[in-house]
């Protein structure tokens, strides 16, 4: 918790779905920082808040990048899943996500096949081992608003059939299953910092390994593939020139400036959270009362609450009756396969689609109070028609 509580500030005008609160005297002072002894690349708050990300998560690496798509990338690069697109190696994975998830394993030759998700929107475990062939490599899951869904049953799958596990946490900062961050039960955790999420920067993300070989491969091609970072080269005063380059590598690394921030947002994040569990609450118990389904959260998940999602049959009636009182609600998501290049899935998860034209994420963040999450759930329920939960 922080030392000092910050005071949401008034809302004014349109309430949107996500609007992020920066502590800007704190940040700003971790920004001066940079500025003042002259650096704001890769290196100083980067490794500051690496080191604290660690301690908050409990978890032996932590590598902070410039976005989680690229944090994604590097995990299925560093755990050594890339097998060129002649082999056409599978990684199943699930359709209702943000496309950077599927993107990840595209990048490398890998091909996405996606299993059907249960109730909790995450995948489901029956759906995963129906899957598995002699080509899958991987099991990509996806904590999908913060909730953990069926995921013990998931790494049980994955130990079963030696399959690499990479979750997809990128709404999933300040998350905990029975008491411990969900990044544990992986080989590769990939967490998002971007505007509008949980932790907010501008945009970065982290990837966290549990072998510290496969930290140290990612470090080196999230830049460029040089084995030392200008920053350690320039400890110390003298700037080293010399340098190996052991791999083709990107330009993945974060900067101290978006560190910065990062410090900053993490000193507040289970007091945020926090809120955003008292309002799901809120639009639960409102919600529930008239028939509607809320999206749930397992019972031994202290969820980030990234989206609060509401199921209706008829969501674009719904979406004007809340513009029209100026909430601007949102869909998390359109599931993947409706997207030309991964068509080749459609029809294989029948829940998957049947949710997909049902779900609205409704304004979840520091602005929205209790009050608001009543007047917005009488206008969903004014408007809306209830909605099943799955398609059979």
């Amino acid at each position: 918790m922080a030392d000092q509580e910050a005071t949401p500030p008034p809302q004014v005008g349109p309430l949107q779905l996500f609007k992020p609160l920066y502590r800007v005297d704190e940040v700003l002072s971790e920004i001066r920082d940079c500025l003042e002894i002259g650096w704001t690349g890769s290196g100083y708050k980067t490794l500051e808040f690496e080191e604290e990300w660690k301690r908050y998560t409990g978890l032996p690496h932590a590598h902070f990048v410039n976005s989680a798509t690229s944090a994604l990338h590097l995990a299925v690069r560093a755990l050594g899943l890339s097998r060129g697109w002649l082999l056409q190696d599978e990684v199943i994975t699930t359709p209702m996500t943000f496309v950077s998830t599927n993107h990840a394993l595209m990048y490398e030759g890998l091909k996405p096949v996606f299993a059907d998700v249960d109730d909790y929107l995450c995948l489901d475990p029956d759906s995963v081992e129906r899957h598995i062939t002699d080509k899958t490599r991987a099991v990509m899951f996806v904590g999908l608003g913060g909730g953990t869904g069926q995921l013990e049953r998931i790494v049980d799958i994955c130990r079963k059939h030696s399959l690499a596990l990479i979750l997809d946490a990128a709404h999933m900062a300040g998350t905990r299953l029975r008491g411990q961050d969900p990044g544990h039960l992986a080989d590769a955790t990939c967490y998002s910092f971007q505007a509008v999420k949980n932790l907010p920067t501008a945009d970065s993300g982290a990837v966290c390994f549990i072998d510290p070989e496969m930290d140290a491969v990612a470090r080196k091609l999230s830049w460029l593939g040089i084995d030392k970072d200008t920053y350690s080269r320039s400890e110390g005063g003298a700037y080293a020139w010399q340098y190996s380059v052991d791999h083709v590598g990107y330009k993945y690394h974060g900067n101290s400036i978006m560190a910065a921030m990062a410090k900053v947002a993490l000193r507040y994040l289970d007091d945020d959270n926090m809120h955003r569990r008292a309002i799901k609450s809120v639009y639960a118990s409102e919600l529930t009362s008239k028939g509607f389904t809320v999206v749930p959260t397992p019972g031994d998940c202290e969820s980030s609450t990234h989206l609060i999602q509401v199921l209706v049959e008829n969501r674009s009636q719904v979406i004007q009756a809340l513009q029209l009182e100026s909430v601007f609600p949102g869909v998390h998501y359109r599931i993947n396969t409706d997207y030309p290049m991964y068509a080749y899935g459609r029809g294989s998860c029948p829940n998957a689609e049947h949710l997909s034209d049902r779900i609205l994420s409704l304004p979840n963040h520091f602005q929205v109070t209790q009050d608001e999450a009543v007047r917005i759930s009488k206008i969903v329920t004014q408007s809306g028609v209830p909605a099943e939960a799955t398609s059979q």
